[in-house]
């Protein structure tokens, strides 16, 4: 087995602003081994990288995203609400934008990493989302392995019956019984627990470690137990950290 992946949290989102071009350069030259996104998409039908169903907590401006045009958008800062992070820089955090998913995937065009796409599609209904995803990332993901995932299944059960080669991973806060069985049978690549339902419930799980990525662990007694049990992939806001604590872990072994 191959050693835990690290990937970032919307980026680097413990120390720049989520879910933006800034922030997964961040997490991309810390060396994460991959990225975590959210998409919405737009009243004229563009697939935005941005967490909330809304703008009002991560940048300037306000209203849901179903509501607005790409343009209206892009008038905001994604950057100017993190001034109370260390490393903020007025110049360069004021003028970021909520990106594209077309943005990011050029950005990432250079880097051998994965790429997990969290379709926020469970408070609403986002007709055609799906198509349009799977037509974007065909046409600029390049060498990248995508995996798609969500809440709510019918997304990535849409997604699988599109694209039978898509990557698709369900989240779970919560047990589910058999989960072996929801894998074979839902075709899914991979699961997304919560780190608590995980830790609590180890041998719940044991079968499926190497297909189990797990959010959100930030600290230390945390991170060293999902290393211990060899899980694919942590899902981190602090990407720097829990590389490190992995290659702290080979000087050991």
């Amino acid at each position: 087995m191959t050693e835990t992946k690290i990937f970032g949290h919307r980026g680097s989102m413990g120390t720049y602003p989520e879910n933006t071009l800034l922030g997964f350069r961040e997490a991309i030259r810390q060396g994460v081994d991959g990225l975590e996104l959210d998409v919405h998409m737009t009243k004229d039908g563009e697939i935005v990288v941005i967490h909330d169903e809304s703008l009002d907590r991560t940048t300037d401006g306000s209203g849901n995203i179903k509501d607005l045009l790409l343009d209206e958008i892009k008038t905001y800062s994604a950057g100017i609400n993190y001034s109370h992070f260390p490393a903020y820089d007025a110049d360069s955090w004021n003028s970021m934008k909520v990106p594209t998913l077309e943005e990011v995937l050029k950005l990432l065009r250079p880097y051998d990493i994965e790429l997990n796409i969290e379709l926020k599609t469970y408070i609403y209904n986002y007709p055609g989302m799906e198509e349009k995803l799977l037509s974007i990332v065909k046409a600029y993901s390049n060498r990248l392995k995508v995996i798609y995932s969500s809440f709510h299944l019918p997304s990535i059960l849409r997604i699988k019956e599109l694209d039978n080669t898509a990557n698709i991973a369900w989240l779970l806060d919560e047990c589910i019984s058999l989960p072996k069985d929801y894998m074979e049978t839902l075709q899914l690549e991979g699961l997304h627990l919560s780190k608590n339902i995980l830790l609590k419930h180890p041998h719940h799980w044991k079968d499926l470690y190497n297909h189990l990525r797990i959010w959100t662990a930030n600290n230390r007694n945390e991170i060293k137990q999902l290393l211990d049990l060899k899980v694919n992939a942590i899902v981190t806001d602090f990407p720097e950290k829990a590389l490190f604590y992995r290659s702290e872990r080979k000087l050991f072994v």
